[in-house]
C-alpha cells in the first residue's frame, strides 16, 4: 500500500475514448485491468470524466465547414476541434464497464462549460478556471499523484504538468496510459512533462 499522502488519478477511461467510441484511442481498453489492480495500492483514488454539453465549442460539428482534428483559435488560445464525444448522459460519456469505480472517492467532471475545453484534471484550458481537484487533494494531505488513463498526450499530460505547477510530485505510468499521437503530440507531450519535472515511467 502506498503512503496516505499519495493519490491515484484515473483520467477519462470512458467509452468514447475506447475502441468503438467516437474519439477512440488505440488500445484504450488494454490498460483497464492494470488500472483496476493499481487502485488497491492507493488510499486515495480519483476518477475524471469528460462531460460535454452537445453545443460544446470544441466539437467540429458546432463549427460549420470545420473538419475534425483541425485547429481553431479560442479566446484562451489554439483549440483542436474534436469529433463530438462524451456528451453528458450518453453511453459514450459513461465509464468503460470494465473499469472499477467503487474504489474512487471522488469523480471530477470536466469540460461541462460550453465555451471552453478542459484537458487537465485541475484546470479548464484557460489554465485559470479550477476544477476543485487541487483543494480536495490538499485537504486530504496528498502531496504526490500517479496518473493513468486516456489520453497520454492530452488529458494525462496536461493534468501531470498542472500537478507540478501546483507543487505536487507527479508520476505518469505509461503502461497504464494510451495516446492519440496527433501530428507528433505524444513525443511532444513526453518532452513537456519531463521538462516540468514529471516522472514518466
Amino acid at each position: 500500500m502506498r503512503p496516505a499522502t499519495e493519490a491515484l488519478i484515473v483520467i477519462d477511461v470512458q467509452n468514447d475514448f475506447c475502441p468503438g467510441g467516437a474519439l477512440a484511442v488505440a488500445g484504450g481498453n488494454e490498460i483497464i485491468s492494470r488500472i483496476n489492480a493499481l487502485m488497491d495500492d492507493f488510499a486515495a483514488v480519483v476518477l475524471t470524466q469528460d462531460w460535454h454539453p452537445p453545443n460544446h465549442a470544441s466539437f467540429a460539428a458546432n463549427h460549420p465547414g470545420a473538419a475534425p482534428f483541425s485547429l481553431t483559435e479560442m479566446p484562451y488560445g489554439p483549440q483542436v476541434l474534436w469529433p463530438t464525444h462524451c456528451v453528458q448522459g450518453t453511453e459514450g460519456a459513461a465509464f468503460h464497464p470494465d473499469l472499477r469505480t467503487d474504489p474512487a472517492q471522488l469523480v471530477i467532471r470536466k469540460g461541462f462549460r460550453p465555451g471552453i475545453d478542459s484537458y487537465s484534471a485541475f484546470f479548464e484550458n484557460d489554465r485559470t478556471t479550477a476544477t476543485g481537484l487541487e483543494g480536495y487533494l490538499k485537504n486530504r494531505g496528498i502531496t504526490a499523484i500517479t496518473l493513468v488513463g486516456l489520453a497520454t498526450d492530452y488529458c494525462v499530460a496536461y493534468s501531470a504538468i498542472d500537478a507540478r505547477r501546483l507543487g505536487f510530485a507527479a508520476t505518469v505510468l505509461e503502461e497504464a496510459c494510451r495516446g492519440i499521437d496527433l501530428n507528433g503530440s505524444l513525443a511532444s507531450a513526453r518532452e513537456d512533462m519531463r521538462a516540468a519535472g514529471v516522472l514518466v515511467q
